[in-house]
């Protein structure tokens, strides 16, 4: 299973770090995205990180605010969030990307074949 943690009340401007860990399997050894739904939306992929941890993509909503990153001994993805926003306000979902889906769809829900439980964020002043 994925467990997401690092979700909060946090003020505009603020940061959180969110943090993606795995059990029952290696999340090492797989591409890991971050998906978040705002209240009322649809949910939407944010961020994803390749094995290796020097290749992500994010969307364009969050390029520049957000950074994925990858400790592999610690077994963690992070997901970094800067310069909170209201429109950031949402569950924010940690996911593994199905081995047989290329990279380039690391963004599509449809590729992610394990989903975390979600951590909430709610950016408010």
């Amino acid at each position: 299973q994925l467990v997401e943690s690092g979700g909060g009340l946090a003020q505009p401007g603020g940061s959180l770090r969110l943090s993606c860990t795995s059990s029952g399997f290696n999340l090492n050894t797989f591409v890991i995205a971050w998906f978040r739904q705002a209240p009322g939306k649809e949910r939407e992929g944010v961020s994803c990180l390749n094995v290796r941890g020097d290749g992500a993509n994010y969307a364009d909503s969050v390029k520049g605010r957000f950074t994925i990153s990858r400790v592999n001994a610690e077994r963690t993805v992070y997901l970094q969030i800067n310069n909170l926003k209201p429109e950031d306000t949402g569950v924010y979902y940690c996911a593994r990307k199905a081995p047989r889906e290329l990279y380039s769809l690391c963004l599509i829900e449809g590729a992610m074949d394990l989903w975390g439980k979600g951590t909430p964020v709610t950016v408010s002043s």
